[in-house]
């Protein structure tokens, strides 16, 4: 059974930083592409950012480059995201996800995607 496994969320205060892991077992994800999204109260799951099969591009919604980064660790299966100038508007629950297609390109759509974790919360305040 795969499992995607987000850890690291929690309460920050604006300015912090936080990073989230997610582990992945079950499967290797090693050569597939892998992506977080983030769901907001009242609002739609987004795209946050994806992360080649190589490890070597990265994609960001335009809003969050600079301040979040996606790496991977192969030996480890395990996806993070750093994040860092965390603002009140970056709360929500941080889901990560990987493509079930072996050497795929990174993707923004969540249709793209057929593995996903339950998610962890991040909240900001201000």
């Amino acid at each position: 059974q795969v499992q995607l496994v987000e850890s690291g969320g929690g309460l920050v205060q604006a300015g912090g930083s936080l990073r989230l892991s997610c582990a992945a077992s079950g499967r290797t994800f090693r050569n597939e592409a892998m992506g977080w999204f983030r769901q907001a109260p009242g609002k739609e799951r987004e795209f946050v950012a994806a992360i080649s099969w190589t490890g070597q591009m990265t994609s960001y919604v335009d809003a969050l480059k600079g301040r979040f980064t996606i790496s991977r660790d192969k030996s480890k299966n395990t996806m993070y995201l750093q994040m860092s100038s965390l603002k009140p508007e970056d709360t929500a629950v941080y889901y990560c996800a990987g493509r079930g297609l072996r050497f795929g390109p990174t993707s923004e759509r969540q249709s793209d995607y057929d593995y996903w974790g339950q998610g962890t919360q991040v909240t900001v305040s201000s």
